[in-house]
């Protein structure tokens, strides 16, 4: 049994339940807007209101210690999970400014631990709305705060005296490792984010061939649009317009043609723009072709590169499968234009 007081509060509980209800909905839209506009990925937002069977049992196990069920601070609570230990305190930073905090009840369990002790790790903020009466909770944590938490609920480890010591001690250091992933998935992404500052001040400045290619160079380079006069060029053949496309699949063809730096690529392009204008025009130069896809100058001018340097029809096919997929039709594509080009000037030269 519950006493009278308890029995008061599960009352008041069941009268207020519509309003904590929308206040749930609120609070998680308001978070939802805030992390959107902030550009902050959260890999879960989770909310619920106590159930009246779970708040029963609370107040049976600590019935005395409220007087009200405003001194009841989690009948509704919501939980934020991060990819990121650094976007605890981000998100963290959201939350003091949509709501009022209650410093006094919040609790930083990050930094409770001793310097040799590992486990429960968690940012829990009691808050107020306004216009709602009663306190929430928000807690924060990483994914990996978030599995440990939910192995140890698992376990039934409360104290150290309910299970093993042993078993103590290998819940202690799975807490530890995974601290320290988060410790490092923090720190890669911070130097992977200096990395592509300085590749794109590198781009910017020109030193190409200090830059290795990869995926964040290539799409800092795409944006200088390295391409653009060479499409210009082809399109003003039959004054067509230029259709928009992306070019990033075009990576791994430069790859596969042994570019290592962005300076490989830019002297593709500069030694061998002429051979691609050449087999575009003998592509379009007799037909009514009035729009031309973006990809079309790069794509010519890999050809340009590989049958000047004597890659002949397997080249051009592995061009094509690299770009459209592996297809029959791509080796019957690679031998009409490898025959196309065999009497263009560039390949005379």
């Amino acid at each position: 049994m519950i006493s009278p007081n308890s029995q008061a509060i599960l009352a008041e509980y069941r009268a207020q339940l519509p309003l904590f209800q929308k206040a749930e909905t609120e609070v998680t839209a308001l978070l939802r807007k805030t992390f959107s506009e902030a550009g902050l990925l959260v890999a879960a937002l989770e909310s619920r209101v106590k159930t009246e069977e779970s708040l029963r049992g609370k107040l049976e196990l600590k019935g005395d210690k409220y007087h009200s069920l405003a001194d009841i601070t989690d009948i509704l609570g919501l939980r934020v999970i991060t990819f990121y230990i650094d976007d605890v305190d981000k998100v963290a930073s959201a939350v003091e400014r949509l709501f009022e905090v209650d410093w006094e009840n919040s609790v930083d369990k990050r930094k409770l631990h001793e310097i040799d002790s590992f486990g429960y790790l968690s940012l829990h903020y009691i808050c107020r709305l306004k216009d709602f009466p009663y306190r929430f909770e928000v807690q924060m944590r990483t994914v990996l705060q978030h599995a440990w938490a939910n192995m140890n609920h698992d376990t039934g480890y409360k104290s150290g005296v309910e299970i093993p010591k042993r078993y103590i001690r290998s819940l202690s250091r799975c807490a530890g490792i995974l601290e320290m992933v988060d410790d490092e998935f923090s720190k890669i992404r911070s130097e992977l984010t200096d990395y592509r500052r300085r590749v794109r001040a590198l781009v910017a400045s020109g030193n190409l061939d200090e830059v290795p290619l990869d995926g964040d160079s290539f799409r800092s380079y795409l944006e200088l649009g390295p391409f653009n006069n060479l499409n210009r060029r082809i399109a003003a053949v039959n004054q067509a317009e230029i259709q928009q496309a992306s070019l990033m699949p075009f990576l791994q063809v430069f790859k596969g043609l042994n570019c290592k730096t962005l300076g490989d690529v830019a002297r593709l392009l500069r030694e061998n723009a002429e051979g691609a204008y050449q087999i575009a025009c003998y592509q379009i130069g007799l037909t009514d072709l009035d729009i031309i896809s973006a990809t079309l100058g790069p794509q010519d001018l890999c050809i340009a590169f590989i049958l000047k340097s004597g890659g002949g029809k397997a080249g051009v096919r592995y061009l094509f499968d690299l770009l459209n997929g592996p297809s029959e039709s791509n080796e019957a594509l690679a031998e009409i234009l490898v025959e196309q080009a065999a009497d263009l000037p560039f390949m005379n030269q």
